[in-house]
């Protein structure tokens, strides 16, 4: 079972901050209503589980994620280093209200948090852009400024062109609600289809298109490729029986909509880094309630 934490974070805080030294990384999987910003310094080779990503990260680590439901842990991996910093930030969903978020100025953290419902890791060159602010955020005496400068770390994350989201859609359960109609209409076909042969001339009717203007479409609003979306719920789906169920990895295959065994395993390798048979060890791994 994953870990459900309950956090330190008061009613009356706007954030809880935590800024440690450890030479190892203990804690399970678990996840949280809280939104929670995850830096970390000199941890090259601490492997990162976010939702159905898995990942080994450099000397720099810096992830966002906003899913209350979605797994994450930073575990040690292949981490030798003795002196690891970490700081983490803790927020309610709440802090910034959707009135605000809907305000021009704030309008790139709202789409920030969107995404981040699936995890979001950001590259050194934004690391580089916030570090200073984030090294001073725990040692500042003003509450106030303490606030005023999480809100410039935000900003500046939010501006960021190459954070990359982590967890498939289908595993995260991330919420569509702000997509345009066409684009969700699609989505939650493929969703109820996944297991199914998915047609382009099908879902390009689904919203009165022609298969080719519709992929242009499709891949304008998501910035992927049809074929590459259906994929991603695929495997998402796939990852979630790994997780949640006893079935062997041939049943879930061919549940999920792959054909070929060796096909499933070669791509789940490729996009997760891990074969289905590693993956489900790695989740069931003792997973405990605090």
């Amino acid at each position: 079972m994953i870990l459900e934490e309950i956090t330190p974070l008061s009613e009356k805080d706007c954030l809880y901050i935590v800024d440690r030294h450890k030479s190892e990384f203990q804690f399970p999987l678990h996840a949280h209503r809280e939104y929670e910003l995850n830096f970390i310094e000199n941890g090259a080779g601490v492997r990162r589980v976010v939702g159905d990503s898995v990942e080994e990260i450099g000397p720099f680590e810096l992830t966002l994620i906003t899913g209350k439901d979605l797994e994450h842990a930073w575990e040690q991996g292949r981490c030798t280093a003795q002196d690891v910093r970490e700081i983490t930030i803790q927020f309610s969903p709440d802090l910034i209200s959707e009135a605000t978020l809907n305000r021009s100025q704030f309008s790139a953290i709202r789409k920030m948090f969107a995404r981040a419902e699936q995890g979001l890791t950001f590259p050194m060159k934004t690391i580089m852009k916030v570090y200073s602010l984030l090294d001073a955020l725990a040692s500042e005496p003003s509450s106030f400024d303490q606030f005023l400068h999480f809100l410039k770390i935000l900003n500046d994350l939010a501006e960021s062109e190459e954070a990359r989201v982590l967890a498939s859609s289908s595993f995260a359960h991330a919420d569509r609600d702000k997509e345009s109609r066409r684009i969700l209409k699609v989505k939650q076909f493929i969703s109820e289809h996944a297991a199914e042969e998915i047609r382009l001339e099908t879902l390009a009717s689904l919203v009165g298109m022609a298969p080719s203007a519709f992929s242009r479409f499709f891949r304008q609003r998501t910035g992927r490729t049809v074929v590459d979306y259906i994929i991603d719920v695929r495997l998402g789906n796939a990852a979630r029986m790994l997780v949640d169920t006893a079935q062997n990895i041939s049943e879930i295959c061919y549940a999920c909509g792959f054909n070929n065994l060796s096909n499933f395993n070669r791509i789940f390798k490729a996009k997760r880094g891990y074969t289905p048979r590693d993956f489900r060890t790695i989740f069931r791994k003792k997973r405990v309630f605090v």
